[in-house]
């Protein structure tokens, strides 16, 4: 004799869920009764689509199944075997919850429902019409269960004029079902659509496999892990590197305790430590997994249950952006330059000049024409990682890199190209850095760490100095004083558009500290004008590194060039400078030899 397990919930528990119209389309069908199998243990799900789901949706599984009761039961509205009571809301281990899902479906198409629990020598069939129970039959079929959903919305016609094409609903379930099939690669997917196979995983075991048959392998190629743990969040998952990005955010995956969701805090934290590395309005690929103790996010704040609330989204975030930003570090993102070969005729006339002979030993520095590089071709984003793209061989994460901290140590200074790029000879090849956004990384990275330490040292004006603004620039630096303190400027409001600058940072002692100060405050209204940005303490910050360090144009010897390089070595992100743009750009012997045709 087999255990009921679906009972009906008692009114308070019902009121407490936030119900809403289940079945909008036929993707919202496909996720109800596929999160259904996973629900019951199923290994293998097998989904068979006809006309994007409109004519048939027919899944199949191996989970548990049910018994004669439990499958009349689970068709009426707020029967569940998943709780029992509403504290039951607050600790849950399964996808499904309300119990709406199989009465909804059935009362707006043909409904058909084969099932057996392990604990039964036969199987029971349910015939379902407008929601009504036709028929109950025995029949003969192996443990789980199998559901036909035909002529979905024939009884409410105007729902489906809301439907789009066939193409396109059949995208909608894909994504349904690629994204739980992330979420368990230990399960066995199979999408079929007009008799050829949409989407297929093998159940392995091996997380890159779904991602790849969502993705693509060429995506999947490129993923790297992320990892983070801590504050009672902990964050695991898969980022692919910044040259794959998106218009939008259809490939941006989160999962909370297993369960696919929609969340702003984690979409924001995953984008902004992306932001400096991607272009404006592209969006990164990632499938992020969160895992928080049940009681501290709460799925039921919307009826598709895609929407959670987390009691500490400050956690959440930081996780989140902590374990992103150091996989990218991790893994060397650095820009590369890929050679465009010229078409040259020995004996001819080149459509190229040739790369002149630049040194750097005997002279105070060497030079090149900034020209002599444009054959070089466009600029990619690339990791320090080879990986092979073969398309037999099985998916593997990529291996761990060396630190670029430590590859950073082995370059040896050339010399100078244009008193702005330091050309050094690498392991590799060739690598042209950024002299000015090198030197802004190092000094805001010292500032920061001044700032949370003991504070920016500063010097004291003796007479003080008095300046005046414009309109603008006045209101910003009076709203923002205490972010100029922070950073170790002390500036009063001394009546109109005027101030008194009282202290300077202490390094600025030597230089031109009220044209920088004047040049940073225009910088950051142009800032809050044009990119419609409000200006923050860390903005301050970084605008201070900027006015700082080094300038394109000024000349260095070849031992402050290594110094900065040391420097830079030193730094937590030395890709990157705090406005985000590339400080290293290399060129790979391969490449070269590509150019000279030595390939």
């Amino acid at each position: 004799m087999s255990i009921d397990r679906v009972m009906l919930l008692d009114e308070h528990t019902a009121n407490r869920i936030a119900a809403g119209e289940v079945v909008e389309r036929p993707a919202s069908a496909v996720k109800e009764l596929v999160e259904n199998a996973l629900d019951a243990g199923a290994t293998r799900i097998r989904l068979q689509l006809e006309d994007g789901g409109r004519a048939l949706i027919r899944i199949e599984d191996n989970g548990c199944g049910m018994s004669r009761n439990d499958a009349i039961m689970a068709l009426q509205r707020h029967a569940t075997s998943k709780i029992r009571t509403a504290d039951d809301l607050f600790a849950l281990n399964t996808l499904g919850f309300r119990g709406e899902a199989l009465p909804s479906i059935a009362s707006v198409s043909h409904f058909s429902l084969f099932t057996r629990s392990e604990e039964e020598e036969a199987g029971i069939h349910l015939t379902v019409h407008s929601g009504e129970i036709e028929s109950i039959n025995e029949t003969a079929m192996p443990c789980g269960t199998v559901i036909m959903v035909e002529e979905l919305f024939y009884n409410t016609p105007a729902r489906m004029k809301f439907l789009k094409s066939t193409a396109a609903e059949l995208g909608r379930s894909l994504d349904i079902v690629g994204q739980l099939a992330v979420a368990h690669p230990e399960v066995s997917f199979q999408v079929v659509h007009r008799g050829q196979d949409a989407l297929s995983t093998p159940g392995n075991g091996d997380s890159l496999a779904p991602l790849a048959a969502v993705w693509g392998r060429d995506t999947a190629r490129k993923l790297i892990p992320v990892e983070f743990d801590g504050s009672g969040v902990m964050v695991r998952g898969f980022i692919a590197t910044p040259e794959i990005t998106r218009p939008g955010r259809s490939h941006e995956l989160f999962y909370v305790n297993g369960r696919p969701i929609k969340n702003r805090v984690a979409s924001h934290a995953l984008e902004d430590a992306f932001r400096a590395l991607t272009p404006e309005s592209r969006y990164p690929v990632a499938a992020i997994f969160i895992t928080v103790p049940a009681g501290d996010v709460d799925v039921n704040v919307h009826p598709t249950k895609t929407e959670v609330k987390f009691v500490r989204d400050g956690d959440v975030h930081h996780a989140v952006s902590q374990a992103v930003k150091s996989a990218l570090l991790k893994y060397g993102i650095v820009p590369t330059v890929q050679a465009a070969v010229p078409d040259v005729a020995f004996g001819g006339a080149a459509s190229h000049s040739p790369l002149p002979l630049f040194s750097g030993g005997s002279t105070r520095h060497g030079s090149m024409d900034a020209n002599s590089w444009s054959q070089l071709g466009v600029e990619r984003l690339e990791t320090n990682v080879a990986i092979q793209p073969r398309a037999d061989e099985p998916l593997s994460l990529p291996e761990e890199p060396r630190p670029f901290a430590e590859l950073l140590r082995e370059y040896q200074v050339l010399g100078q190209l244009q008193d702005t790029y330091i050309i050094a000879k690498t392991p590799r090849g060739l690598a042209v850095i950024d002299q000015h956004v090198a030197h802004e990384r190092v000094l805001y990275e010292r500032l920061t760490v001044s700032r949370n330490r003991n504070g920016i040292a500063s010097q004291l004006l003796n007479p003080p100095v008095t300046i005046t603004l414009e309109r603008r620039e006045a209101l910003l630096l009076a709203e923002h004083t205490h972010s100029f303190k922070a950073s170790g400027w002390e500036v009063e409001k001394f009546g109109g558009d005027s101030f008194v600058v009282r202290a300077i940072p202490a390094s600025l002692s030597n230089k031109p500290y009220e044209q920088m100060l004047r040049d940073m405050v225009d910088e950051l209204v142009n800032q809050s004008i044009t990119r419609r940005l409000l200006v923050q303490q860390d903005h301050v910050l970084i605008t201070n590194a900027c006015k700082m360090a080094v300038k394109a144009g000024d000349p260095l010897t070849v031992g402050e060039m290594t110094e900065l390089l040391q420097q830079l070595a030193e730094t937590e992100n030395p890709y990157l400078c705090p406005h985000g743009r590339p400080i290293v750009v290399t060129i790979g012997l391969n490449d070269l030899e590509k150019l000279f045709k030595r390939a």
